[in-house]
């Protein structure tokens, strides 16, 4: 395998302009609902999250509409692991999912807040730091300390360096 097939091979993240509309359509759906009192915006955001969590990129209707849309950015454009798109993915697919069942149970108030907390971390996540990443980083390094190289994600992480 040649060098430049290998580099090519081990570049499969998502591409930063579709990390970006992910972040875009929870902040603006999220900002929507909530400007018009409409749950049901926040229901379509948690199952078309949960499918990319789910499935992974092929599952995201955001990384389909993201690899037609910015096609020729995509292709130069810097790439995030797609580990840590699903770990950022998760956390706001429970949020929003106990949303869900905060307006289910008549609690409206608990809805928008947790559903305030992903449009705030995608806002911030927008001007430059992720939280979602931070946690990630967090949660991997202390698996390390528990169990060592071998059950930690970092091994991946290494060898693409």
């Amino acid at each position: 395998m040649s060098k430049a097939t290998k580099s090519a091979a081990t570049c499969v993240g998502i591409p930063l302009p579709i990390v970006k509309l992910n972040r875009a359509v929870l902040l603006v759906g999220i900002s929507t609902a909530i400007i018009i009192q409409q749950p049901l915006i926040t229901t379509a955001l948690f199952f078309i999250i949960l499918s990319a969590v789910v499935s992974g990129k092929n599952g995201s209707l955001i990384y389909i509409i993201g690899s037609r849309i910015f096609a020729k950015q995509n292709l130069n454009a810097p790439k995030e692991d797609p580990k840590l798109m699903r770990f950022n993915n998760s956390i706001a697919a429970i949020l929003l999912g106990g949303a869900q069942i905060a307006f289910l149970a008549d609690s409206p108030l608990t809805g928008w807040i947790l559903s305030g907390a992903v449009a705030v971390a995608a806002t911030v996540a927008l001007a430059g730091f992720c939280f979602g990443c931070f946690l990630f980083y967090q949660f991997n390094l202390q698996r390390y300390k528990f169990f060592g190289s071998k059950q930690s994600t970092f091994d991946g992480m290494q060898e693409e360096a």
